[in-house]
């Protein structure tokens, strides 16, 4: 039987008195969470005033309102822009139009549902989806373990549940409770994986399309559809598996649409503005080069970080993602292709920045590779607690160093 092969429902053999696995899995994203908040909150009391929040903010000012968070508030009270906006010399500016629309769209419902402004309605909502995220993870790790030949014995007990606590505190993780669109792009993301996994081809589709309206990720997931894709038919070819001509069609459609999708956002942007590029126009306003271009900005941001040993940092960089897509091999195909394909599309189509920090979380694949490394040491217990302890420590930085603005310029998050 191969790595992707269907696996029968599971059954959960838990110790009698033992919490459920949900239960447990919100356990942990919550603690997390709540750690993310006390940072917010002793953070907020050093803000200064800038152009989102009044000094020393409350945390639904400061979770709500911060960086990308205004422009997502800009869409949920005012929507786009039905031309794209440029400045005198004809050159397009900065706009609500680099932004995916439905995260502020969720986020207007809650407000029109609740009463609750913005900075009420969004960080709560960017938590719920964060809590969903954790379940689906949860069950994606889960269902790689169920289905893989590499992942075997005492050393993967809980670790799907050790995956979720190392993703909880990942040092970018307290995005998860920001209004941003990361805890949206993460539930997406693992529901789509998780029906390749499960063979839920059809129920994938209306997910691959949310996901389109979310993030620039749906590409790369293209990617894992065709590895899942070829892992079936090879198994077929070898007898291991029986891939239906009915699934085959669908698995097809999976891919077509999942590739639409990574173009959906670019294309509506461009009908409703009359200027076919305009999406990418608008996302060149925040290139240092003025123009999006692949692979080069990684080459401007070594120069500039390390003038005399770019090359060597490049190299570090490149090695930390290769030995990454290669642990995730443990996980199967679908999970190490995602990591493979999501970690080139980062350098291929983005300026590096401290924003990095804040799109690994989609690569949470590696927090399952990091967690069965604890899981495999002599001290499993010590070392996964290591490994948190260092994931919170992270996080405080982020929050300090990088979430905070220390007018009148700071690193975006």
């Amino acid at each position: 039987m191969t790595a992707i092969a269907s696996t029968p429902a599971r059954t959960r053999a838990w110790r009698p008195g033992a919490w459920p696995w949900w239960a447990q899995v919100l356990a942990v994203y919550l603690a997390a969470r709540a750690v993310s908040a006390v940072t917010f909150l002793v953070v907020a009391r050093t803000q200064a005033a800038n152009l989102w929040t009044p000094a020393a903010p409350s945390y639904a000012e400061y979770t709500g309102l911060m960086w990308d968070a205004s422009w997502y508030r800009e869409i949920a009270e005012s929507g786009y822009p039905a031309d794209l906006p440029v400045g005198s010399d004809g050159v397009a500016q900065q706009s609500a139009l680099a932004f995916f629309p439905l995260f502020p769209a969720l986020a207007r419902v809650l407000m029109g549902v609740t009463g609750l402004d913005w900075q009420g309605a969004a960080p709560t909502l960017a938590l719920a989806l964060g809590a969903v995220a954790a379940l689906v993870v949860h069950e994606v790790v889960a269902e790689a373990v169920d289905g893989s030949r590499r992942l075997e014995g005492r050393h993967t007990r809980g670790l799907a549940l050790a995956t979720v606590a190392v993703l909880g505190v990942w040092g970018a993780a307290p995005v998860l409770q920001v209004a941003y669109t990361e805890s949206l792009a993460l539930v997406l993301l693992a529901t789509t994986l998780l029906c390749l996994l499960r063979r839920q081809y059809v129920t994938a589709l209306p997910v691959v399309v949310g996901l389109g309206l979310t993030r620039a990720v749906a590409l790369p997931v293209t990617v894992a559809v065709v590895a899942h894709g070829i892992a079936r038919w090879r198994a077929a070819r070898d007898d291991d598996d029986e891939f239906r001509p009915g699934e085959r069609l669908a698995l097809v459609v999976l891919a077509v649409t999942t590739a639409a999708s990574g173009l959906l956002w670019p294309f509506l942007v461009g009908r409703m503005t009359g200027v076919p590029d305009a999406y990418t126009r608008t996302q060149a306003a925040w290139r240092a080069r003025r123009a999006v271009v692949p692979v080069l900005p990684w080459v401007d941001v070594a120069r500039w970080w390390a003038p005399q040993w770019w090359v060597l940092l490049l190299l570090v960089v490149l090695t930390l993602g290769v030995v990454a897509t290669t642990a995730a091999r443990r996980l199967g195909p679908e999970l190490q292709s995602w990591t493979g394909a999501y970690l080139a599309y980062l350098v291929l189509v983005i300026e590096p920045g401290t924003s990095v920090l804040r799109f690994l979380v989609l690569a949470f694949p590696v927090a399952a590779v990091a967690a069965h490394w604890a899981l495999r040491r002599r001290h499993p217990g010590a070392a996964l607690t290591a490994l948190l302890v260092v994931g919170v420590v992270s996080q405080a930085a982020w929050v300090a160093c990088i979430w905070r603005l220390v007018p009148p310029t700071g690193w975006p998050p």
